[in-house]
């Protein structure tokens, strides 16, 4: 929203003008996308507690895919308007803050608390699907048939992960049993939720559409790009969900659900949201050349910077917290710049290269390594003591 003001003031001093109609779409449309979200994720959980379903199964996915609902129902409807770089700008900077400002402000409230399985396969996984989606991108468009292989991976990916919420150990059991597993009584509360569900279903797409129709004007007003407004407003907005969710885990000490639902909504943004707009849209998506050379590889280097930082000691410290703040406050300046044309960006891009990205790499590197050593240290001594 800072970005906002900033680029409000530099439209106004060159003679643009953005009428109260589209801030009353967009915030309007923003509003009802999360009002939305949160009835649909009410609704389906309890609904899906009334029939049997774990709490555990219901956070890993009815949850973390409600939590995304406003990008998918965004992105969709970019694409069928023929604004698919949007709905691929939505995702790229969705994932970009989650990571670096939810993990971030999470980390900040409390320290988190990493479990082995998001270590070993989620965080992997991210990564992985991160660049097969780059790989899908480098031609200028994910077409159908990469949309429709990414959105197979999702129902793979939630069969697989209601397969292993079964070997869960009772403590994560017990802490999403006490965030999801209340349920409907009688016939009443039922119908109550059938019709949370779809009015949250109603309103994202209503609020979709105000969303992105407040968007594209004022992309228009202040002179930018909608992609650029995809990238802060629109992915920060839909993203939403996410802060109320991780943030609020965090203060409670669910730290587990914190942290895994970063980690589940980029896999879902690329899997899902990615796979249906490209399936839906006629002409696939368009992948516009800045956000190929640079938008998505930072998305890229933001999913591989957890697996170091997840690795050591198996948490996510005060300090990290606020490094991944730091960075996106940085990524946040960049695309200011870049919009309004500043000409403090060449040496604003020559800092970023030549002094906070190279020592961020060393400290990165230098905690790997040391819990590698630690993790060595405690291997030895436990083979010593058994022998």
């Amino acid at each position: 929203m800072v970005g906002l003001a900033y680029l409000f003031q530099n439209s106004k001093a060159e003679g643009k003008t953005m009428d109260a109609l589209t801030l009353v779409l967009f915030v309007g449309g923003l509003i009802l996308a999360i009002v939305g979200a949160e009835s649909l994720v009410r609704g389906a959980s309890r609904l899906a507690a009334a029939v049997g379903v774990s709490p555990l199964v219901i956070g890993l996915t009815v949850v973390a895919f409600g939590t995304s609902a406003p990008e998918l129902a965004v992105s969709v409807q970019s694409s069928l308007l023929g604004l698919s770089s949007v709905a691929l700008g939505n995702v790229v900077g969705s994932n970009i803050f989650n990571v670096l400002l939810i993990l971030g402000l999470s980390a900040l409230v409390a320290p988190l608390t990493v479990a082995q399985q998001l270590v070993q396969l989620d965080v992997p996984l991210m990564i992985g699907i991160s660049l097969i989606a780059y790989l899908f991108a480098l031609d200028g468009n994910v077409g159908r048939l990469e949309g429709l292989l990414l959105f197979g991976g999702i129902i793979a990916y939630t069969i697989f992960l209601v397969i292993e919420s079964r070997r869960e150990s009772r403590e994560v059991e017990e802490e999403y049993a006490k965030e999801f597993g209340e349920r409907p009584r009688g016939l009443g509360q039922i119908v109550v939720n059938l019709v949370l569900v779809v009015a949250g279903l109603a309103m994202l797409v209503v609020g979709s559409r105000w969303l992105i129709d407040g968007a594209v004007a004022i992309a228009r007003a202040l002179g930018v790009s909608e992609v650029v407004i995809a990238l802060t407003l629109i992915a920060g907005g839909t993203s939403l969900p996410e802060v109320a969710t991780s943030v609020v885990a965090s203060l409670r000490g669910e730290r587990d659900i914190a942290v895994g639902n970063i980690v589940g909504s980029n896999i879902f943004n690329l899997l899902s949201v990615l796979g249906a707009t490209a399936t839906v849209a006629p002409n696939g998506v368009e992948v516009t050349p800045r956000l190929l050379n640079f938008d998505f590889p930072i998305m890229l280097a933001v999913a591989f910077a957890c697996l170091p930082i997840f690795f050591t000691g198996n948490s996510v410290s005060r300090w990290e917290g606020g490094l991944f703040l730091a960075y996106y406050v940085a990524y946040t300046l960049y695309l200011i710049f870049e919009a309004t044309q500043n000409p403090l960006l060449p040496s604003y891009n020559a800092f970023m290269l030549s002094v906070a990205l190279p020592l961020t790499t060393i400290t990165l590197v230098l905690l790997a390594v040391r819990e590698l050593r630690q993790l060595q240290q405690r291997a030895t001594a436990g083979r010593g003591s058994t022998g």
